[in-house]
């Protein structure tokens, strides 16, 4: 098989699994794409792209809260957004909107420091935000504000900043978002069910500003095609072990382990 196909599937795969993590997806498989030769900029690109495949496979597994939200549409009224089954919708409404234009921000940002950097200088990027990533979980897993139940409009704007903010490779989105949830007084299970349908937008949206702002390089339609199929399936089908694997394993820790690693790596090579 040719070796370009070998490496689509192999990343696919890793962003099928990564994607449910609080580890950041987009920051380890920009990592090993840099440590098979990739330009930093291509790496994360391509691990932008990715996304796109993990909005499918988290469609098709939330297909039913997204008909639930369709259902709403009609009956939203802005006098009662934030209440009862209504605070979702306008949860999902207000948390895309911000994260597209903290993400459009982040993204220019993005582009000129990985242009700037080179191979290992940029791994240390990727490693220190992987760190910091992990010490904001630890944080979030120990200081929740009370408890709540529906999302409010303060929930939706800070969300939205940190998912905007989390297309930085190095930051996890679902690391960043549930632990903001968590912080503002959310259960484990309502904070990833808010997360993860925050993601199809943000996904499919980054996903696509790679795309048309990149063409991914000389990544060819057959190893792009095989990446996205690969992440969809296995997407979809670990996401639920996943998630129950996240309850038993604190991977605030291992964020941490895998920052330390990559910038040790990186200063060793830069």
């Amino acid at each position: 098989m040719d070796r370009s196909l070998v490496v689509a599937l192999v990343v696919g795969a890793l962003q099928g699994a990564f994607e449910w993590l609080p580890i950041s997806s987009e920051g380890n498989i920009a990592l090993a794409l840099s440590m098979l030769g990739r330009a930093p900029d291509d790496a994360v690109a391509f691990a932008l792209f990715l996304h796109l495949g993990t909005a499918l496979s988290a469609t098709a597994y939330y297909r039913e809260d997204l008909h639930d939200v369709l259902v709403l549409l009609p009956a939203w009224r802005p006098g009662s957004a934030f209440e009862g089954e209504h605070a979702t919708v306008t949860f999902l409404a207000v948390g895309t909107l911000v994260s597209g234009i903290v993400g459009i921000a982040a993204y220019a940002t993005l582009d000129a420091l990985v242009s700037a950097l080179t191979g290992g200088l940029f791994v240390v990027l990727v490693g220190a935000l992987l760190v910091l990533t992990g010490l904001f979980q630890r944080l979030s897993t120990g200081f929740g504000l009370g408890e709540r139940d529906d999302p409010s409009l303060l929930d939706a704007v800070l969300v939205g900043i940190g998912q905007g903010i989390a297309i930085l490779p190095g930051v996890s989105r679902s690391g960043t978002t549930t632990g903001v949830l968590l912080l503002r007084g959310h259960e484990g299970p309502d904070a990833f069910r808010f997360s993860f349908l925050l993601s199809i937008p943000a996904a499919v949206g980054g996903g696509l500003l790679a795309y048309f702002d990149t063409g991914l390089a000389d990544v060819t339609l057959a190893a792009a095609g095989v990446s996205l199929v690969v992440a969809a399936v296995v997407g979809y089908l670990t996401i639920d072990a996943l998630m129950r694997v996240v309850e038993r394993i604190d991977f605030w820790a291992v964020c941490v382990a895998l920052g330390a690693l990559a910038m040790l790596g990186g200063l060793l090579v830069a």
